[in-house]
């Protein structure tokens, strides 16, 4: 994920106000709509260890703890932040759907002709203002998603079993980190003309019992342009690296004679519809890729823990490291036992 940025401490460690009352539930366009309730699923204590490797989080805390600091739980100021609410005019005898869409934009904007389709699947649609790519991804882009979807549940009757976040460009590329982080949230993502490889520093694997939650409850769709020829390879990575990491309720749609394109209105019909049909795996599969991952991780902790005892500490750092940024939340908390041992052993 070429555009993501590690947040700086200070960054983090902003403090936010009280935000202003969210306007009236109704059906229609809502603009410029002021949400009061920052979720605990918003909060640093939440975000930082879904959206960061054991490792990396754990060195924040050091650098605060040395530097006398405290993490703060919020990073935005609610009173001060603007979001587009669309509301269908009907809603499904279940619930409403709902979109949390992720911009690549500043302005909080539904995309042109989506209004109808949102109509048809009776879906809501809520995206936040000042969010673009620009914008601090774990500060900003991510809370400010997070708090979106967690207002608008509250506001309207809608179905937990149809959250869906989306996003266009880099936007789809923080939307998926959502969805890997957030899958007792969300439950498929729509990736339009944007998506990443998981199992990185910059897209790491959340603590195993998410990921598992991701796995076999999560639907990702991908939406590219045919001739966006950069994101179509990216969608072909990203989709052989799902494969590797057991995630197999995966599908794509391509635009045809679309370059680096918002999805039209009957992409976006087909690509809803799509999301709507999710496609659970085979258990006994299942069971047996994620055997394979267990062992691998295993197998590193036991090495890293051999040279450790052999006191080749700089090959046991880097080993502690690479696991770390591939295998994450499925590492800890035994890799992060292991750095901190690492940390006490003078070089």
């Amino acid at each position: 994920m070429r555009h993501i940025r590690l947040p700086g401490l200070a960054v983090i460690a902003c403090l936010a106000a009280a935000g202003a009352a969210a306007q009236d539930a109704a059906p229609g366009l809502h603009e410029d709509v002021t949400f009061s309730n920052y979720p605990p699923l918003a909060r640093n204590s939440q975000l930082l260890s879904r959206v960061f490797t054991p490792l990396t989080l754990a060195g924040i805390r050091r650098e605060f703890a040395r530097d006398g600091k405290s993490l703060s739980e919020t990073s935005v100021d609610l009173a001060a932040e603007k979001f587009l609410v669309y509301v269908p005019p009907t809603r499904p005898p279940q619930g409403y759907r709902l979109m949390v869409f992720v911009p690549p934009w500043q302005k909080a904007q539904l995309p042109q002709g989506w209004r109808p389709v949102l109509d048809q699947f009776g879906m809501i649609f809520v995206t936040p203002a000042r969010s673009g790519n620009e914008e601090d991804i774990v500060s900003r882009r991510e809370p400010l998603a997070l708090i979106a979807a967690q207002n608008v549940m509250v506001q309207y009757p809608v179905d937990p079993a149809q959250v869906f976040v989306g996003g266009m460009s880099g936007g789809a590329r923080l939307a998926l980190r959502l969805a890997l982080a957030y899958p007792d949230l969300f439950h498929g993502a729509l990736l339009n003309s944007g998506s990443d490889v998981i199992g990185t520093i910059y897209e790491p694997l959340p603590p195993a019992p998410l990921f598992r939650q991701f796995q076999t409850g999560t639907r990702l769709l991908y939406v590219t342009g045919d001739h966006d020829a950069a994101n179509v390879e990216s969608e072909m990575r990203s989709k052989r690296a799902m494969q590797d990491w057991c995630v197999s309720d995966v599908a794509s749609i391509r635009m045809p004679f679309a370059g680096h394109d918002v999805a039209p209105p009957a992409i976006l019909s087909r690509a809803l519809q799509a999301l709507l049909q999710p496609e659970r795996p085979d258990p006994e599969r299942m069971a047996v890729c994620r055997a394979a991952i267990e062992a691998e991780v295993a197998d590193g902790l036991v090495k890293a823990d051999a040279l450790i005892a052999g006191g080749n500490r700089a090959d046991a750092q880097k080993t502690v490291k690479n696991i770390d940024a591939k295998f994450g939340g499925l590492a800890a908390p035994r890799s992060v036992e292991l750095d901190t041992i690492l940390t006490r052993i003078q070089p």
